[in-house]
C-alpha cells in the first residue's frame, strides 16, 4: 500500500518517511500542495496522505479542501500533522474533513498508536519490532522531529543572530530559545557589533541578515571568512528580486546555505516557518568535531579510493555533469574556471535552488569563467566550451536530434524531493554519452545523484565524488562513496585541476 507525505521540509518528510516504510508503506514524497496533486495524479491511489499545514504555494488547508472537493478521493484518509496545533486550527482541519490531526512534536510511538485506531494499521509484534528498529536508528528531537545524534549528551549548538530588526532577533531569540539541542549565546544589531562579538565569544553557526546599516551582511560574511574560514554561515534573506540577487552572492562568498524571511506577518506562520526550514538546515550545517554532517564516519570500509586514479588510460569526455546541493555556488565558483580550457566538453549542471537564484547564479558564474555560463533553455543545442545550469523549478535532460544534442526541459513529477535533480540529468547523459560521460558530485544534502552515478558507472564512465571534509554537508557525495561508485574522492580545491588533467589528457 502506497502512503503520499507532504510537508515543505525535508528532514521530517524523511522521518516520516521512515517511520511509514516500516508499517509496511511505500511512500512518496511532495513538499507543497502543488507537488502533491501532481504526485496524486501519477502514483496508485494512496492508503494514506500525511499533510502539514504550512506550506509554500498552496499550504494543507488548501490542498485538503481539494482532495475533498474530488470524487476519486473524498474518502481518503488524511492524517493532518503540524505545529500549529491550536484549538482554532484542528477544528478547522477537521471542518476541512481531516481524518485525524497529529501535533509536532510527535513520536513514531504515537503516530503507530493513532494510525493503528484509525484502522489503517494492525499493531503486531512485527510491528512493533519495526518501529522499534525505527526509534534506535533514529532518535527524534522532542521539540522538531528532527534526527538528532544524542543531543542530550553534546553540547547545544552555539547561535550567533545578527539582523538589525529588534522585532526578527526578538521572535528568533524566542523561537529558538525552546529548541533542543541550539542556544542563542548573542544577538547584533549589525556586521561590526557581530565581529566583535565573534572576537570575544566561541560560536558554532552564525545566523545573518544581508540587508542592515554600518556593515552589510556580504561584507559581514567576507569579513568572516577571512578569520574564520570553516565557520557555518546561514544567511537571512527575502526572495524579492533585489534579495535573491544578493543572496546569491553571498552563497558564492561562501555562505553554507540560506532560509528566506518569511513573507507572513502572524507570529504562527513565522513560528511555523522557523522550526520546519531554519531548524534544520542549522542542524544540517552544524558539524561537531568528530563526526559527519550526513552520511556517517568516512572509515578505511569505504569502497571508493581517496586519491584520484585513471580508471581508463584512454577515456574520451563528450559532456560533464554536475549534481550539488547545499553549498553549491561557492564550490561552483571554485572548480568551474578550472574547466574553461581550450575545447572543453559541455558541462551541465544541475545546483537545487529556486528559480528566482538560478539566473544570478549563470551570471554571477559568467563574470568569474572564460566560457559563457547561462541558465539552460529548451531546445538549446548543447557546443563545446559553454557550460548550462538548470533553471530552478524544471528538470534538464540532454537529448539526441540527428546528429545534434540539445538540451530539454519538463515539469515531471520530482526525484528524491527535487526539481531539477541530478538523477534526471545523469541518467539521459549515461543513455546518450554512455563510457564518455564523466559526473561529479559536489556538497549537498539528501542522495540525489546516487541512481543516475549508478547508471553513468554501469556504462563504463567516470564518477568524481567531493571529499567530507571539504564538503559543507557530505549528503549527495556520501552516498555514492559509499556505494563504491566514486573512481576519485577528492577535496574542493583538487577537484578542479583534476577534471582539468583529464580534460587536456585526452586532448593529447
Amino acid at each position: 500500500m502506497h502512503a503520499l507525505v507532504i510537508d515543505d521540509s525535508k528532514p521530517v518528510r524523511s522521518i516520516l518517511t521512515k517511520v511509514l516504510t516500516g508499517l509496511q508503506f511505500q511512500c512518496i514524497e511532495a513538499q507543497n500542495g502543488v507537488e502533491a496533486l501532481d504526485r496524486l495524479s501519477h502514483m496508485p491511489r494512496p492508503a494514506l496522505i500525511t499533510l502539514n499545514r504550512h506550506m509554500p504555494e498552496m499550504d494543507g488547508f488548501e490542498l485538503l479542501g481539494r482532495i475533498r472537493r474530488s470524487q476519486q478521493y473524498k474518502n481518503l484518509p488524511v492524517v493532518m500533522i503540524s505545529t500549529d496545533s491550536t484549538k482554532a486550527s484542528i477544528e478547522a482541519a477537521m471542518r476541512l474533513g481531516a481524518t485525524d490531526f497529529v501535533a509536532k512534536p510527535f513520536t513514531p510511538t504515537e503516530l503507530v498508536a493513532r494510525l493503528n485506531a484509525l484502522g489503517l494499521i494492525q499493531e503486531t509484534n512485527n510491528t512493533n519490532e519495526s518501529l522499534s528498529k525505527t526509534q534506535r536508528s533514529s532518535s527524534f528531537d522532542s521539540h522538531t522531529n528532527q534526527p538528532v545524534q544524542n543531543k542530550a549528551e553534546k553540547k547545544p549548538i552555539r547561535l550567533l543572530l545578527v539582523d538589525d530588526s529588534a522585532a526578527i532577533r526578538g521572535i528568533l531569540s524566542k523561537t529558538l530559545r525552546d529548541i533542543p539541542g541550539i542556544k542563542v549565546i548573542g544577538t547584533a544589531a549589525d556586521g561590526e557589533k557581530a565581529l566583535t562579538f565573534l572576537e570575544k565569544e566561541q560560536v558554532d553557526i552564525v545566523l545573518l541578515d544581508i540587508e542592515m546599516p554600518v556593515m552589510d551582511g556580504i561584507e559581514t560574511l567576507r569579513r568572516i571568512r577571512e578569520k574564520y574560514s570553516r565557520l557555518p554561515v546561514v544567511m537571512f534573506s527575502s526572495l524579492t528580486e533585489r534579495g535573491a540577487k544578493a543572496t546569491l552572492e553571498s552563497l558564492v562568498a561562501g555562505a553554507n546555505d540560506y532560509v528566506a524571511k518569511p513573507t507572513a506577518t502572524d507570529n504562527d506562520s513565522i513560528v511555523a516557518r522557523i522550526e520546519s526550514e531554519l531548524v534544520p538546515k542549522l542542524r544540517a550545517v552544524y558539524r561537531p568535531p568528530g563526526t559527519n554532517k550526513e552520511c556517517g564516519n568516512h572509515t578505511a570500509s569505504t569502497k571508493s579510493p581517496i586519491q584520484s586514479r585513471w580508471t581508463k588510460k584512454s577515456q574520451n569526455i563528450s559532456v560533464i555533469v554536475i549534481g550539488v546541493s547545499t553549498g553549491g555556488p561557492s564550490a561552483l565558483a571554485e572548480i568551474l574556471p578550472h574547466l574553461t580550457v581550450a575545447d572543453a566538453p559541455p558541462i551541465v549542471v544541475v545546483q537545487h535552488m529556486p528559480k528566482e537564484f538560478t539566473g544570478h547564479l549563470a551570471e554571477r558564474l559568467s563574470k568569474m569563467c572564460k566560457h559563457r555560463v547561462s541558465e539552460a533553455s529548451h531546445g538549446q543545442a548543447l557546443q563545446p566550451e559553454h557550460i548550462y545550469l538548470a533553471p530552478g523549478g524544471s528538470h534538464l535532460e540532454i537529448q539526441k536530434r540527428g546528429k545534434a544534442f540539445i538540451l530539454a526541459l519538463h515539469n515531471g513529477p520530482p526525484e528524491n524531493s527535487c526539481r531539477p535533480s541530478a538523477d534526471v540529468l545523469f541518467r539521459s547523459a549515461a543513455k546518450i554519452f554512455h563510457s564518455d560521460t564523466l559526473a561529479l558530485v559536489l556538497t549537498g544534502m539528501g542522495n540525489d545523484g546516487l541512481q543516475g552515478c549508478k547508471m553513468i558507472a554501469s556504462e563504463g564512465g567516470v564518477v568524481i565524488a567531493q571529499d567530507e571534509p571539504s564538503s559543507v554537508v557530505w549528503g549527495m557525495p556520501g552516498h555514492v562513496v559509499r556505494a563504491g561508485l566514486a573512481d576519485a574522492v577528492l577535496s574542493l580545491d583538487r577537484v578542479g585541476p583534476d577534471i582539468a588533467m583529464r580534460i587536456r589528457r585526452q586532448q593529447q
